[in-house]
């Protein structure tokens, strides 16, 4: 009785934290040039013009004159000068946002990394700061800075990006709004300079605005925006009582790469779901830290991070049969679905290997799990 009042309490704290705090709006986009400033802008005058105020916090025109002819009319918050490697960069203040605090303030470049120094490492966390003060944010982001897609777009671009957001920062929106245009329509931007100055247009046709790949990430911008509305009707219509929440487990090992790829393509799973998800990494006997090299502890380590900065909740088990220990945490989670890597053997390994696995099919089909190997 003890713990369920508790759990009462700790809900009823989380309700009144989420009143208090300031509504979270996301224009997002498959690619840079595509409206997603120039769009914030239009809102901000629209919401001046029914008396709301609204200050820019930050706003980055890229020299596009359209956009830099909106700034005209709307309130900003000077920002703070910071000199780094012999350079003068202007970051957000967010001292001076919260002591302005205006009802809405726009914030630019959601992914963007803070100089060395700075309160915060990231600007999306300078925006978790903002809106706890009850200030709402309206902001924006490109497709290819979402952490759990951060694979996907180097196989689609051949690009890295590095400035990336964790998924739960998309989670903390209150509205997501995909600003879409077509491949042509891009591209026609891009050639008439209204993306990026003349001398850069043939390198960026070459490399990131090339059709088929503006074409992909076109599609990755609109299944995130559909799995938002869908986690967003998840928890706020009302459904049947039994309705069936998903709940997924990532198994992973001490490989770097296929474990990385798990972990990403699980946090995609679960959040196409809205679904609480796990990670579950079984020590057997040939994986005692003794034995494996001191690189892949590293590895292993890096691996726990980037599953809770995606959300997961990562559980460590010994156990000298990792199908055990799976159907194990399988049964006490109420696991829906098991997600494993495609296995890389010999043919040796394979046969061995094969009893084990059927094992592992039999206790899974018996508890109507599905399970899920991810290439």
């Amino acid at each position: 009785m003890a713990e369920e009042n508790q759990r009462s309490a700790e809900h009823f704290l989380e309700l009144i934290r989420k009143s208090k705090r300031g509504k979270f709006k996301i224009y997002i986009g498959m690619s840079a040039g595509v409206g997603k400033t120039y769009r914030m802008l239009l809102e901000a005058h629209e919401l001046l013009k029914n008396g709301i105020d609204v200050q820019i916090g930050f706003i980055e025109p890229h020299d596009r004159k359209e956009t830099i002819a909106l700034l005209e009319g709307i309130p900003i918050i000077p920002r703070h000068s910071v000199f780094y490697k012999g350079k003068q960069l202007d970051e957000i203040d967010l001292q001076a946002v919260l002591n302005a605090h205006p009802e809405v303030v726009l914030v630019d470049e959601l992914a963007h990394s803070n100089v060395p120094g700075s309160k915060n490492e990231k600007r999306w966390q300078d925006v978790v700061d903002i809106l706890n003060a009850g200030i709402n944010v309206i902001s924006a982001l490109n497709i290819q800075h979402i952490e759990s897609l951060n694979d996907v777009v180097k196989e689609i671009t051949g690009i890295e990006v590095a400035e990336r957001i964790p998924d739960k920062v998309l989670q903390l929106a209150d509205e997501v709004v995909n600003i879409d245009l077509t491949a042509d329509e891009l591209i026609n931007r891009l050639k008439a300079g209204k993306i990026y100055a003349p001398e850069k247009v043939e390198i960026a046709l070459r490399n990131f605005f090339k059709s088929e790949s503006i074409l992909q990430l076109r599609e990755l911008a609109l299944k995130e925006v559909a799995g938002q509305i869908e986690r967003k009707v998840e928890s706020e219509v009302p459904r049947n009582l039994s309705f069936k929440h998903e709940k997924i487990l990532a198994c992973i090992s001490s490989n770097e790469v296929t474990s990385k790829i798990v972990i990403r393509k699980s946090a995609r799973l679960a959040g196409y779901y809205n679904a609480q998800w796990y990670v579950l990494y079984v020590e057997t006997p040939n994986e005692d830290p003794d034995k494996i090299p001191l690189d892949k502890q590293r590895h292993l380590i890096n691996n726990f991070k980037l599953a809770t900065e995606l959300g997961a909740e990562v559980i460590r088990l010994k156990n000298i049969k990792v199908a055990t220990a799976i159907t194990q945490i399988a049964e006490e989670k109420n696991i829906t679905t098991v997600c494993i890597g495609k296995p890389t053997l010999s043919l040796i390994e394979i046969i061995l290997a094969t009893n084990i696995f059927n094992q592992l099919l039999k206790k899974l089909s018996v508890n109507n799990i599905d399970l899920i190997i991810m290439s």
